[in-house]
């Protein structure tokens, strides 16, 4: 039942574009051989849209293997390592975490990271 549940969460993940309640989301871009990829997949990757971050910001997944960027994201530069997770909002990239070192520090990093989308609506306030 816990691997039916945990490839279901993964499925989920790979829907296409997402956003959250204020036009963010948190890309990750991965490759199919990164083994660091996997891990963040098997590890954070099926609790990571359930959570407070992720209604924040939900995961969208692109392979970087896979050829051009979506034209949504062409503003995007400089990701060449595996993975890469960028915070973007409103076409622009709010900040990114790149690599996985393992569940607390990325849920720290994560933490810091959409603490950010605060910030960017503040400065857009008159």
């Amino acid at each position: 039942m816990r691997r039916r549940l945990l490839v279901a969460g993964v499925l989920a993940l790979a829907a296409g574009p997402v956003q959250g309640e204020g036009g963010a989301a948190l890309v990750l871009f991965e490759r199919h051989d990164c083994p660091y990829c996997r891990r963040w997949l098997r590890e954070v990757g099926p609790g990571w849209n359930a959570s407070d971050l992720g209604r924040r910001a939900p995961l969208r997944r692109v392979d970087l293997g896979q050829g051009p960027l979506p034209p949504d994201l062409a503003f995007l530069r400089g990701t060449v390592f595996t993975p890469t997770f960028v915070l973007v909002k409103d076409g622009r990239e709010i900040g990114r975490i790149i690599g996985y070192q393992g569940e607390v520090l990325f849920w720290q990093a994560a933490e810091a990271l959409v603490a950010k989308l605060d910030e960017t609506t503040e400065e857009a306030r008159p």
